[in-house]
């Protein structure tokens, strides 16, 4: 990807770089995001392309934004801790489950060769690829599905990320994580969420939770 080279709307420019610039410097480093390069990734996308019209002015507030359909953009802050926590490698393939604006998935293409993301709402999936695509992000493929099976043709994965919340781990996104891998993902209930971080090691996954966090729940199989 060649960064900054994307398409200008009627609130960009100074502005909004200007905007972008503070929440990198307060909201993400200020805290405890240290990442050089999630940071300058985070610098880089313009997150008020990814949010309605009448939600721009907000896009930097460190805060989810809905986006429509009951769903939302995660705050910037949680996009950048999780995108962290997968230690991202320029040479990685990425899944992504749970596309929603595709905000996200613009972060990641900014680190990584290639991020495959599922969304299961059809106009989000097809809003987040015309907007993915007008931004110029030639590296990110969207399918409209149900992203508990992930992508088994494209696996396996150097890391998956999953930003809906299941009641579980899904077993077909561990099988299809390389070994040496790394997934972040909510589990829980609304309202008793825990963020884990998973790491595969020699056919064994291994388990942490990293942060509390606030999701919304994934549908699809993953809620009969």
């Amino acid at each position: 990807m060649e960064p900054g080279a994307r398409v200008a709307g009627s609130w960009d420019d100074e502005d909004s770089a200007e905007a972008r610039r503070a929440m990198v410097e307060i909201d993400l480093a200020g805290r405890d995001i240290t990442d050089r390069r999630v940071l300058q990734a985070m610098g880089h996308v313009p997150r008020h392309q990814f949010v309605p019209p009448d939600l721009r002015r907000s896009a930097y507030d460190d805060r989810p934004l809905p986006i429509g359909f009951g769903q939302t953009i995660s705050q910037p802050y949680i996009v950048a801790f999780m995108t962290e926590q997968l230690a991202p490698k320029p040479t990685d393939r990425v899944l992504e489950i749970g596309t929603g604006s595709g905000y996200q998935a613009a972060v990641l293409a900014e680190l990584v060769a290639a991020v495959y993301t599922i969304e299961i709402v059809e106009p989000l999936g097809r809003r987040a690829m015309a907007d993915l695509a007008r931004l110029g992000y030639t590296n990110v493929f969207v399918r409209i599905g149900d992203g508990y099976q992930g992508w088994p043709e494209a696996a396996p994965f150097d890391a998956i990320i999953v930003t809906c919340a299941p009641d579980h781990v899904p077993q077909p996104l561990v099988d299809q994580l390389k070994d040496g891998g790394r997934m972040i993902i909510p589990v829980g209930p609304l309202g008793d969420q825990q963020l884990y971080l998973l790491e595969k090691r020699a056919g064994e996954v291994r388990r942490r939770a990293v942060l509390p966090v606030r999701f919304v729940p994934m549908t699809g199989r993953a809620r009969p």
